[in-house]
C-alpha cells in the first residue's frame, strides 16, 4: 500500500472511530435522559461544542433549504434557537422546573458578592449619569444616529472602567476620535476579545500566536495579551494600595483584592488566577450585556412615544429643575420605578445571557405536580428563559408585547388624584422571572446593572425625546412599525442575545 493510501485509510479510520464514539455517547445520553421522565428532543451535536459554535448557523441554514430540512435538528440545534421559538416548545411539551447546587462556588460567591455594594453602586450612578448626558448631547447634535449600539457600548465600557477599576474616560461618539490612547487600547482589546470569545475557546490563545496565521487571527492574540497586561497593571496597583492600607474608592478590583487578601489569612482567599478570571467575568458580564439591553430599550422607547412621556412624568417629578450633578443615588434611585420597569420589561423579552447549570455529583429528585423527576448526576440544565418569560400563563395574553407598565402596581387612588410616589414595582411569582437568575445563585451584579440602566434612561429622557428616522415614502407611524419589526426579526444570539443590525434603525433625538 502506498503512503498516500495508508494516510487515507488512517484518516478514514479516525473519522469512523470518532463517529462511532459520538453515536455511542449520544445513545448513552438518550438512555440516561429517558430515566428522567420528561419529553425528549434528540440533538446530535452539543451546543457547547466549540467548532459547532462557529459553524452552526451556516450549517442549519443549508439544511433548512433541503426538502427534509425542517426537523428538530434545524429547530433546536443552534445557539439562540429559543429566541425564535419563545414559549412554543413549553406549550407543546409542558413545563418543568429544576434547581442545582454547588461547592467550590461558595468561596467564589462569598468574596465576589462583597464587591457589589452600595458604595460601588453610587459610583455607577454618578458615572452613568455623566456618560448618558454626554451621549445624549452627542446624539442630539446628529440629524440621524445609526450608532446606538456602538455608543451604548462606549457608555457601558466607561461605566465599567470607572466602577470596576477607578479609571474615568470622557464619552466619545462613534465618529469621534479619542485622544486617550489608554482608553482606546483598553476598549479595542476588550472588544476584540469579546467578539472572538468562541474562536479563542475553540483554538486557544497559544495557537492564535502562530506567525503563519492570517493577520486578523494574530490580532486576536495581540488583543488577549493587551487585555491581560491591562488587568495585571490594575491588579498590581490595587495590591500596593491594599498592602499600604491606603483608602480607595470601592471599585470592583479594589474590593476583590481587599476581600481576597483578608480571606487569605484563613487560607480561603482567591488565587491571582482566580482574581483575573473574576475580573474578566465582570468585564464580560457587565459590558455587552448592558450594551445590548440598552440598545433594545432605546429602540423600544423610540417606537413607543406614550411610554417615553410616561417615563418623563416620573423623571420630572423626581428631579424637577435640579441639575444632574445634584441627583443623589441613595435618595433618587429608589423613586425611579418607571425607569426600572423599562429595564425589567426589556430583559424579560430579551434576556442577554441564558446561563447553563449543572446538577453536581448527586442525583436530584424533584416533585413536579404529581410527577417525580429524577435528574442524573453531572447533567447540564439550561433553563428556558425565553419560554418562561413569554409564557401567557404567567404574563397574560399580551406576553409577547413590550409593556413596561405591567411591572407597576399603582395605588388604589382614583386616576385623577393618583400619586406616582405610591407606585411600586411588582414582584413576579417566584420562578417566573430569572433574568438575573434567582435565589442564592442570583447574579451578584444585578443591582449594578439596574443602577447603570436606570441612570442612563433617566439621564436621556429628562432632556430628549427619540423617534425613528422617517424614510422616503413613510410617515412617522410607518417608521415606528418598521423599527418594531426590525427589533422582533433581527434579534439573535451571537455570543449574547442582541440586535444584529441596529444601524438599520437610525434614530433622531430632539430636545423636549
Amino acid at each position: 500500500m502506498t503512503l498516500v493510501g495508508l494516510l487515507s485509510w488512517s484518516a478514514l479510520s479516525l473519522v469512523v472511530a470518532w463517529a462511532l464514539y459520538s453515536w455511542t455517547c449520544l445513545l448513552q445520553n438518550y438512555l440516561t435522559a429517558r430515566k428522567v421522565g420528561i419529553p425528549i428532543r434528540i440533538l446530535p451535536i452539543s451546543h457547547g461544542n466549540p467548532f459547532w459554535m462557529i459553524v452552526d448557523k451556516a450549517v442549519i441554514s443549508f439544511f433548512k433549504l433541503l426538502p427534509f430540512g425542517r426537523s428538530n435538528f434545524t429547530r433546536y440545534n443552534w445557539r439562540g434557537w429559543e429566541i425564535e421559538d419563545k414559549c412554543r416548545s413549553h406549550l407543546e411539551m409542558g413545563d418543568v422546573y429544576m434547581q442545582v447546587d454547588g461547592a467550590q462556588w461558595k468561596k467564589q460567591r462569598k468574596i465576589t458578592a462583597t464587591c457589589f455594594n452600595e458604595q460601588n453602586n453610587a459610583i455607577v450612578w454618578a458615572e452613568a449619569l455623566s456618560q448618558a448626558t454626554a451621549m445624549g448631547d452627542y446624539w442630539a447634535s446628529k440629524s440621524a444616529v445609526k450608532s446606538t449600539a456602538d455608543d451604548t457600548r462606549t457608555l457601558s465600557l466607561h461605566v465599567l472602567s470607572r466602577a470596576g477599576f477607578g479609571r474615568s474616560f470622557e464619552f466619545q461618539g462613534h465618529d469621534e476620535k479619542s485622544a486617550n490612547v489608554l482608553a482606546t487600547n483598553y476598549k479595542e482589546s476588550l472588544q476584540i476579545v469579546l467578539d472572538n470569545c468562541v474562536l479563542i475557546m475553540a483554538l486557544g490563545t497559544k495557537f492564535l500566536s502562530n506567525p503563519w496565521l492570517p493577520l486578523r487571527l494574530r490580532r486576536v492574540h495581540e488583543a488577549c495579551q493587551s487585555f491581560q497586561a491591562y488587568l495585571t497593571e490594575l491588579y498590581e496597583t490595587e495590591k500596593n494600595y491594599f498592602s499600604d492600607a491606603n483608602s480607595r474608592d470601592r471599585t470592583l478590583m479594589a474590593s476583590l483584592v481587599r476581600e481576597s487578601g483578608s480571606e487569605a489569612k484563613t487560607s480561603n482567599g482567591l488565587t491571582e488566577s482566580e482574581i483575573f478570571g473574576n475580573m474578566f467575568v465582570f468585564n464580560f458580564a457587565g459590558h455587552d450585556t448592558t450594551t445590548h439591553t440598552l440598545t433594545f430599550a432605546i429602540m423600544y422607547l423610540a417606537v413607543n412615544p406614550s411610554v417615553q412621556d410616561w417615563v418623563f412624568e416620573e423623571v420630572d417629578l423626581v428631579f424637577g429643575d435640579r441639575p444632574v450633578e445634584e441627583w443623589n443615588y441613595e435618595v433618587d434611585f429608589p423613586r425611579l420605578k418607571r425607569c426600572l420597569s423599562v429595564l425589567m420589561e426589556t430583559v424579560r423579552l430579551y434576556t442577554p445571557v441564558p446561563v447553563a447549570k449543572w446538577t453536581g455529583d448527586r442525583v436530584q429528585s424533584l416533585e413536579i405536580g404529581e410527577q417525580t423527576i429524577t435528574v442524573p448526576t453531572n447533567t447540564m440544565v439550561i433553563p428556558s428563559y425565553t419560554a418562561l418569560h413569554t409564557h401567557p400563563g404567567y404574563w397574560g395574553s399580551d406576553s409577547l408585547n413590550w409593556h413596561p407598565a405591567r411591572w407597576i402596581k399603582s395605588s388604589d387612588l382614583p386616576a385623577a388624584t393618583n400619586d406616582m410616589s405610591q407606585e411600586e414595582i411588582i414582584s413576579p411569582q417566584r420562578g417566573t422571572f430569572i433574568a438575573w437568575s434567582e435565589g442564592d445563585r442570583s447574579c451578584p451584579g444585578k443591582k449594578f446593572s439596574q443602577v447603570e440602566s436606570v441612570a442612563t434612561i433617566a439621564g436621556l429622557i429628562r432632556k430628549w425625546k427619540v423617534d425613528p428616522v422617517v424614510q422616503s415614502g413613510e410617515i412617522l407611524e410607518d417608521a415606528r412599525k418598521r423599527v418594531l419589526h426590525l427589533i422582533e426579526t433581527d434579534s439573535a444570539q451571537v455570543l449574547l442575545l442582541q440586535m444584529l443590525h441596529p444601524d438599520k434603525a437610525p434614530l433622531v433625538w430632539r430636545k423636549r
